[in-house]
């Protein structure tokens, strides 16, 4: 290792220590360990550019371990992304500063993808692989490959451990994913020490039985060595590859090979010791030579070379495949769906009864026909699902072209790939499953909306109205739980026309994941529904007078009885009100004019109708009014006869709506 070779990565392991010790908080132990790992592939492997972040053809680098978010602010630093200072160095894990505790994307300039929670980085990574593998088979073209990029992530033991991690690379393995490249900071030592009793397994042969290309390099502190398998990895265009890198946690200090190195600041006195040790010139903290600030502005001009040459090659691209270069603008900037939103065909109401899934099978294959970059696919239940594009393609490793996803049973892993897909950019992504497996995608979902990445989620099966698969598969909780999600809109709608809405909200959304909560059975048509579902709730079937006697207020499913109830109310002299609510999170957008038109708060009389958890409804409803909701977990029968014993009739519904007069 050279001089200035050895000064820089003492930078990153230096500033990391100082930022994590002023802070009182932080993990060093994998900066000083990974440090060489990092400016090597930073250095000489990746083609990035600080002056251009977002260049299109960039090597992504996602760091899977993100509490080591110093690692990546000391790299990011010293090559000058978006002017990234020392005093934001200083100001680490600190309220408002660019240096959160974990990195997040869309907050400091560089980061890629928000990680923290452990091997999610490495399923967005994969991500990010699948959606270079799918450009590139759709633009390139023979001595123009304009989409040609790799992805790095750096993972630990912990990323390792997590069920994720496994889901995520066996299906990069078996897509050949050879764009892919992980590096792994393998020291042994998790929070609660030595890994041997609790991780005794050989990880690199896991994950060679994935498919992966495994490269071992026996000294995390060998520049040359991991830069020879890095371009190994490179090499390798037919898998996907991981190196497994043996490093020392906590390298130079007095806590070296210990888990006290992890999760804690060294010390005053050991960071002091360890500037001795590693020969840095300087006790001051923050401190560093302006050599190696040369050094670092140097290899950046590497990146701004590489994208000189990309612009150069994307230019004679575009006037030798002028309408190729179009589309990839297309790609890039989405489509503006507006007019199709406004017609008449994209809202017309079926003849027949269908279940909103149908529904939203058809909207979806609607929308292709006006978006060729939309791309998506379910945990192995498509049939299911309704989310197969027809005449799309299948995506695999023999045609990447393919729109349609297929991830197998790995729920985890692939929420965290659509995370990855969608954060690459130029596509925009769905994904399916059962509504009660959204527990499995509910960590990942919640960074879709962290990230504010607009990650479409249809559910299917919404209620007990799944019915023979039992109260495992009848999910009672789940809507509660994601309508208290920031930043996430769920809608359950009523029928096709609502359904319509909903997939038009979700294509416009640019910042918020939306969810489709869908029924299996079949629902009447509601003749009055349509458009104004993108309120979130509204007035469905009206009363005659100026205030309504009460107000029923459903989703989904339920709207039905609504309706018919309001029908035998108004046989015993009782005219009500039925707001339809697909979505309480946009209904609560609304201005209170709007909410006070459709709920007006002279109207006490309510009843919310709902087969789901009744949590949301109590602030709708008031301290007058009542609710039909779940209050335990479903059971295994046909669906209709546990609508009844449940309680879901118009006969029920009414019953309780009488009751709010007595």
């Amino acid at each position: 290792m050279s001089k200035i070779d050895e000064l820089s990565v003492n930078a990153i392991r230096i500033l990391s220590a100082d930022a994590i010790q002023k802070a009182n908080s932080g993990h060093p132990g994998i900066c000083l360990g990974a440090a060489p790992m990092a400016y090597e592939l930073w250095g000489r492997h990746m083609n990035h550019n600080p002056k251009n972040p977002n260049w299109d053809n960039r090597d992504r680098f996602i760091l899977s371990a993100g509490h080591g978010s110093m690692l990546l602010y000391s790299l990011l630093h010293l090559y000058g992304y978006g002017n990234l200072s020392i005093e934001d160095l200083k100001q680490f894990r600190q309220v408002g500063s660019l240096t959160a505790g974990h990195p997040e994307y869309g907050h400091t300039v560089g980061v890629e993808a928000t990680t923290g929670p452990l091997g999610q980085g490495l399923g967005m990574a994969v991500g990010m692989a699948l959606a270079e593998a799918h450009l590139a088979a759709t633009f390139n073209r023979e001595g123009y490959n304009v989409v040609d990029h790799h992805t790095f992530a750096i993972a630990g033991d912990g990323c390792m451990m997590e069920g994720i991690s496994s889901e995520a690379l066996s299906l990069a393995g078996s897509l050949k994913l050879s764009k892919l490249v992980v590096l792994y900071d393998d020291n042994d030592v998790c929070i609660e020490g030595n890994t041997d009793n609790v991780f005794a397994e050989d990880v690199a042969a896991r994950v060679a039985s994935f498919g992966f290309q495994v490269i071992d390099v026996a000294d995390g502190t060998d520049l040359e060595a991991i830069g020879k398998a890095i371009e190994e990895a490179k090499a390798d265009t037919e898998h996907p590859s991981f190196i497994r890198i043996h490093t020392t946690i906590g390298f130079g200090s007095d806590k070296a090979g210990s888990s006290a190195s992890h999760g804690a600041p060294l010390g005053e006195e050991s960071i002091a010791a360890m500037r001795k040790t590693l020969g840095w010139p300087s006790d001051t903290a923050f401190e560093v030579p302006a050599e190696v600030y040369d050094n670092y502005k140097a290899l950046a001009e590497n990146g701004a070379k590489a994208e000189e040459a990309w612009n150069a090659l994307f230019a004679e691209y575009a006037a030798k495949f002028p309408e190729l270069a179009k589309k990839y603008d297309d790609y890039k900037k989405g489509y503006d769906l507006s007019d199709y939103f406004n017609s008449d065909e994209y809202y017309a109401m079926p003849e027949k009864s269908e279940a909103t899934r149908a529904s939203s099978g058809t909207v979806l294959n609607m929308l292709k026909a006006h978006m060729p970059n939309l791309i998506g696919g379910s945990a192995d239940l498509a049939p299911s699902n309704k989310t197969d594009m027809k005449g799309a393609g299948d995506f695999g490793r023999d045609n990447y072209a393919g729109q349609n996803l297929h991830f197998g049973v790995r729920e985890q892993a692939m929420t965290a790939i659509c995370n990855g897909i969608s954060l690459h950019g130029g596509l925009r992504i769905y994904e399916g499953t059962f509504f009660v497996f959204s527990d499995y995608t509910k960590p990942m979902a919640r960074l879709s909306s962290l990230m504010k990445q607009p990650v479409i989620y249809v559910f299917t099966h919404d209620s007990i109205g799944v019915g023979e698969d039992g109260p495992t598969h009848e999910p009672i909780e789940q809507l509660a739980m994601f309508r208290a999600l920031p930043n996430f809109v769920s809608f359950r709608p009523c029928d096709r026309k609502e359904t319509a809405a909903a997939w038009e909200y979700a294509i416009e959304s640019k910042e918020t994941p939306v969810a489709l909560v869908l029924t299996r059975q079949n629902l009447v048509q509601q003749p009055n529904s349509g458009k104004q579902a993108l309120k979130g709730g509204y007035i469905l079937e009206d009363s005659t007078k100026e205030v309504p006697d009460a107000i029923l207020i459903a989703s989904g499913s339920e709207v039905n009885l609504a309706v018919e109830a309001k029908k035998e109310l108004a046989k015993e002299g009782k005219d009500v009100r039925v707001v339809s609510m697909p979505s309480t999170d946009l209904f609560d957008m609304q201005s209170a004019e709007y909410k006070e038109s459709v709920l007006p708060s002279a109207v006490r009389k309510r009843l919310a109708v709902e087969a789901l958890a009744e949590d949301t409804w109590y602030k709708y409803v008031g301290l007058d009014g009542k609710i039909i909701g779940m209050k335990t977990f479903g059971a295994s029968g046909p669906y209709s006869e546990l609508f009844t014993k449940f309680g879901f009739t118009t006969e029920h519904v009414v019953e309780v709506a009488r009751s709010l007069f007595d």
